[in-house]
């Protein structure tokens, strides 16, 4: 985590921000789209759906919601992948804890046929052959 510059606030990838980028408005539905990663057409056809069924509740949590949340930080995120990384967190946990035991597995398979060939015979009469 780092320290936005602008507010003094830790920048977390685990926070709800506004998505001015992609946003319309104040980037409320675009950061409500980004955060649970779906379509933001489908957030904000359920905002303005919400807005003429609950128009005061809505407005005032629209505006409540563009005035608190802070912008996504340009730096948030080294690729996109990390985005995606993160976004599976906060939606799927387990898939993602499932994923990255998988992928320990593998390095440690890896590491254990590394460590296996290091310590065999082959390798030192293949070293020695390297030095003469």
């Amino acid at each position: 985590m780092t320290r936005d510059p602008t507010h003094g606030r830790r920048t977390s990838p685990n926070r709800l921000y506004r998505d001015t980028r992609r946003g319309k408005v104040a980037g409320v539905c675009a950061g409500i789209a980004g955060y649970f990663g779906i379509n933001v057409t489908f957030v904000r056809c359920c905002a303005l759906l919400s807005l003429f069924i609950f128009t005061l509740p809505t407005f005032i949590a629209y505006v409540g919601a563009a005035l608190l949340l802070d912008p996504l930080p340009d730096d948030l995120y080294a690729s996109n992948e990390e985005a995606e990384f993160w976004r599976d967190v906060r939606v799927a946990p387990r898939g993602t804890i499932h994923d990255i035991r998988h992928k320990f597995r593998d390095i440690e398979q890896r590491l254990r046929g590394m460590e296996t060939y290091v310590t065999s015979p082959e390798f030192k009469l293949d070293k020695e052959i390297r030095d003469l």
